[in-house]
């Protein structure tokens, strides 16, 4: 679908979900007890939560956290079949809600992670990738469709940093990752 320009390690695939289990899933999100992302001294735009392990950006410090909940676990299921895993590689998962105008700014998961498989709610997003060369950067995108999934690792995961535009319509993300 993105042609062979795209980074290797990247895999994508559209309607990975129904419209109706895609509602359910952003009910279940909302319900999930989301907090404000906190960067150091910064509030972002978007809520989280994070099942499995978490990551305190303002101490540096990675630590186990609440299990991932019962209703995550088929998601988590389809999304290891999708990257050729076994859904128990799956250790962590991070929910976030993107309101109007939230996105993420450049960065690459932190490296304790080795396989990074989102899935995509709500409206459509624009990921976007680079990775330096020389003096510029080399520079890609792709849309993530509603209800899509991609997965990242190698390549993509280690050479490349990535982002996700400013949306103008709500989004919902589940992004599961595996331990390094």
């Amino acid at each position: 679908m993105f042609g062979p320009s795209l980074p290797a390690g990247l895999c994508y695939e559209d309607d990975v979900i129904e419209r109706s289990e895609e509602a359910g899933l952003i009910a279940a999100i909302a319900a999930s007890g989301l907090s404000p992302f906190q960067f150091q001294q910064w509030e972002g735009k978007r809520l989280t939560r994070s099942f499995g392990w978490t990551y305190d950006f303002t101490t540096g410090r990675f630590a186990p956290g609440d299990a991932i909940p019962e209703w995550l676990l088929p998601l988590r299921s389809r999304a290891a079949a999708f990257a050729g895993l076994d859904p128990d590689a799956l250790e962590q998962v991070l929910l976030i809600e993107y309101g109007v105008g939230a996105g993420i700014g450049w960065h690459k998961d932190r490296p304790v992670f080795e396989h990074v498989i989102g899935v995509s709610l709500g409206a459509p997003a624009v990921m976007r990738f680079r990775r330096r060369e020389g003096a510029s950067f080399q520079r890609r995108s792709v849309e993530l469709a509603p209800r899509s999934i991609y997965h990242m690792s190698g390549n993509i995961r280690d050479d490349w940093e990535h982002s996700i535009a400013a949306m103008d319509a709500p989004r919902w993300s589940v992004t599961f990752r595996s331990l390094l």
